[in-house]
This record gives C-alpha cells, structure tokens and sequence, in this order.
C-alpha cells in the first residue's frame, strides 16, 4: 500500500491561515521578495507604514517621472543645485506642501528641517531633509522621514 504522509500540505494547516492583523495593504517599496506571509513581495500590514512609503516616494518623485501624472511628485530634485539661494528652504517647503496638497491631502505637516554635510569629500556634499508629520484621521503622530540627496560639485 501506498504511503502519501509526504504529498503536499492541506490549505487547513495552520500556515496557510490568515488573521485580520495578517492582511497585506500595500507592496514594500523598493520591491523585495517576500516571505511566506507576503506572498511574491514584501507587503505593508498596517496603514501608518504604507502612508509613509507612499510618502516617501511622493517626496522622491520628479514630474514627468510618473507615466499619465506629470505633476505627481514634489520635484526636489532640481532644487539641489540651488541650494546657495536665499529661497531655497522656502521652495522646498512649498512644493512639498503643494504635492501633500494634491495628492496626500490627508497628511499634515509639522516640521521641515534640511542640513547640508560635506566633511567627508568637498567635492561631493549630502544633503538631508527630515519632515515630521502626522495623520489625523488615524492618529498617526510624530512620524518622520529623512532623505539623502547626493550634490556634485
């Protein structure tokens, strides 16, 4: 007689069950294989996380780079070459807050800070930006994120 304990597992075993905390939202960017809860990538599974990766990468988008929404992004990055004028931490603030505006409106900004760090190369300067922000309707508080530009000189 044959013996099938070894065939496969039954869609009953306990791996192959999902709780509501379990439920993916949205995929983790920059794409990653995912492990046996995520499925083919990795996957957000609480709104906070997934409100801030679709923050960052608003943040991080220049218009013209999203295909059928030319103006989706905060355009930052041309900014960085004028980082000597007088109105650059106001320029930055305002497309941040126009891009939020638009397509995030839901977010409400707190604080915007930037700092200039060339110590390691003159020749090559970094340049970090840390937002705080919160989102009311879910009680989100005090989340940040920073980001790194990178300025050749």
């Amino acid at each position: 007689m044959p013996n099938f304990k070894s065939v496969g597992d039954l869609n009953t075993d306990r791996k192959f069950q999902s709780t509501p905390n379990e439920i993916p939202i949205g995929i983790k960017t920059p794409l990653t294989l995912g492990t046996t809860s995520d499925g083919i990538f990795a996957m957000h599974f609480t709104l906070a996380n997934q409100i801030q990766d679709n923050f960052r990468n608003l943040l991080l988008t220049n218009h013209g780079e999203r295909l059928g929404f030319y103006d989706y992004g905060a355009n930052l990055r041309p900014l960085t070459t004028e980082l000597a004028a007088e109105s650059f931490e106001s320029e930055v603030s305002s497309r941040i807050a126009r891009a939020i505006t638009k397509y995030m409106p839901y977010i409400s900004l707190q604080t915007f800070e930037y700092q200039i760090d060339n110590s390691q190369n003159q020749n090559t300067a970094k340049l970090r930006l840390r937002i705080i922000y919160n989102v009311p309707a879910l009680n989100i508080q005090n989340k940040g994120i920073e980001l790194t530009f990178y300025l050749a000189g």
